[in-house]
C-alpha cells in the first residue's frame, strides 16, 4: 500500500483500510488517518442534526413570523425534518445528551434561514430560541398546523 494513498486517492484508500480490517490485517494499517476518519464521521452526525434542527426552527419562526405566507410547503418541511431528526436520534442515541446544544446552535441557523428568505431580519426575531425541546419536536405544534 503506498504510504500516500491517503492523500492521492482517498476512495482507494478506504477499500484498501476495509479489506486490512476485515482480513485482521491490524499491522498494516494506517491507524492515525483511520482514527480522525472515524472521529470525523461522528462530528458528521451532530452536524446533520444542527442542520435538520436549523431548517425545522427556521420554518417554525417563518411559521410564526409570517402567518399570512403559510403553507403546505412550510408544513411539509417541518414534518419531513422531524421525521429525519426523529431517524437520527433513532439511529445514533447517543446524540440525545447533545441536543441542547443542538437546539441552541440550530436555532441560529434557524435565524439565518429567517433572514435570508423573508423580509424580516435580526433585529425582529426573538434572539434565543423560543420554542421548547417538546415542541420543536411535536408533529402537532404549532396547533394550527393542519390548517394550511
Amino acid at each position: 500500500m503506498p504510504s500516500n494513498l491517503y492523500e492521492t486517492d482517498f476512495y482507494a484508500w478506504t477499500l484498501e483500510q476495509s479489506k486490512l480490517l476485515k482480513a485482521g490485517d491490524l499491522k498494516d494499517l494506517d491507524v492515525i488517518n483511520l482514527a480522525e476518519e472515524i472521529e470525523s464521521l461522528g462530528k458528521q452526525q451532530r452536524q446533520e442534526l444542527r442542520n435538520r434542527l436549523g431548517i425545522l426552527i427556521g420554518h417554525l419562526l417563518k411559521w410564526d413570523y409570517q402567518a399570512e405566507k403559510r403553507s403546505k410547503s412550510w408544513r411539509v418541511t417541518l414534518q419531513i425534518q422531524r421525521r429525519e431528526i426523529a431517524d437520527l436520534l433513532a439511529d445514533n442515541p447517543s446524540l440525545k445528551p447533545y441536543l441542547p446544544e443542538a437546539i441552541a446552535k440550530g436555532y441560529k441557523a434557524g435565524l439565518d434561514l429567517v433572514v435570508l428568505e423573508t423580509p424580516l431580519d435580526y433585529p425582529d426575531l426573538p434572539e434565543n430560541c423560543i420554542y421548547t425541546a417538546d415542541q420543536i419536536f411535536d408533529p402537532e405544534f404549532p396547533v394550527d398546523i393542519n390548517a394550511v
